[in-house]
């Protein structure tokens, strides 16, 4: 199978390419804009693979789009803006890149007429709640620019399967944590705050609850859905290791050998979701196992990763502060 992969150097998507050509014969296009977030570093391992070939393009741009797209069996949509606080300084690129990309990209696999696609999305586009956990079928309630796009982006995406049978499937995962993820997310950004002697900021009371799901657990869930979900369908990846900022902040803390002087209570952030949970026996129905290691071993080993490469996140922090 001929995968096109957009967003494929960021995150997530590395991570899954990385997961798709380890653990499959399938080839690969990775179309990426290369904004801030995406880095072609985070591929250096299989530059020289054979079924691995990078495109650079917006997926905004339609003519890119379809030339690169051309001739593939399956998409898998990644690309996005994502960050909640970038966000709310400047919503309308996230519109733009997260509602009219994702517009482009279902078009045009549309028109290639694509076996599967699956769009990627978040927990964060239900909104809040105190107790329980959503399931695919429950409302949207998404409350920052954010979170919003991301909901139109799955109406868009939902649409052209009901409009033209387009046989997309939708992922929403809770927060993710691994190696190369771009240092402004809470975990990275807290770990090269203190590998670098500065201070962590926390949001009001830091009780605010997320789910972590280490990335790879993600990416074999996402690859499952592409190969055995059903199109028309949205699916839930969670992991059920809900944490507190606090209690997340202090592992993180303890690993990197710092106490309390270390953080910094700060106000809240705008619009700032109490807790996020979702029900995941819809993906599990598929044979996803959910997590396959202790949360603490893979916590431990992402912050590690950073303790490692500084020579892969300061150059990132460096071109950001550049801009």
């Amino acid at each position: 199978m001929k995968l096109f992969v957009t967003g494929g150097a960021g995150f997530i998507g590395s991570n899954y390419v990385r997961h798709v050509l380890d653990t499959s014969d399938d080839e690969v296009t990775v179309f990426d804009a290369l904004t801030y977030a995406g880095n072609r570093a985070n591929l250096a391992d299989v530059e020289d693979d054979p079924r691995y070939r990078f495109v650079h393009g917006d997926i905004c741009d339609r003519d890119a789009v379809s030339e690169a797209m051309a001739g593939h069996d399956a998409v898998v949509h990644f690309a996005a803006e994502s960050h909640v606080d970038r966000s709310i300084l400047g919503p309308d690129v996230f519109v733009r890149t997260n509602c009219t990309g994702t517009n482009v990209v279902c078009d045009v696999a549309r028109q290639v007429e694509v076996d599967a696609m699956v769009h990627i999305s978040t927990d964060e586009v239900y909104g809040s709640i105190e107790a329980g956990s959503f399931t695919e079928t429950d409302p949207l309630d998404p409350r920052s620019p954010y979170s919003a796009a991301k909901a139109g982006s799955d109406l868009i995406a939902l649409s052209y399967y009901s409009t033209f049978d387009l046989p997309v499937r939708v992922t929403r995962s809770s927060n993710q944590f691994g190696p190369y993820q771009f240092p402004e997310k809470l975990i990275p950004f807290f770990a090269t705050n203190l590998i670098q002697g500065n201070k962590v900021p926390l949001y009001g009371d830091g009780l605010n609850v997320r789910d972590w799901l280490y990335v790879t657990d993600n990416c074999v869930a996402v690859d499952l859905v592409l190969r055995r979900g059903t199109a028309g369908e949205i699916y839930n990846i969670g992991a059920d290791n809900e944490r507190t900022n606090r209690e997340l902040t202090d592992r993180v803390l303890g690993l990197l050998g710092k106490d309390e002087t270390s953080v910094e209570y700060v106000a809240d952030r705008l619009g700032h979701d109490r807790r996020y949970s979702v029900d995941c026996d819809k993906v599990r129905a598929l044979g996803w196992v959910g997590p396959t290691r202790p949360f603490e071993e893979t916590l431990a080993e992402t912050v590690q990763f950073y303790v490692d490469r500084p020579d892969w996140w300061e150059p990132l922090l460096e071109r950001v502060k550049n801009r």
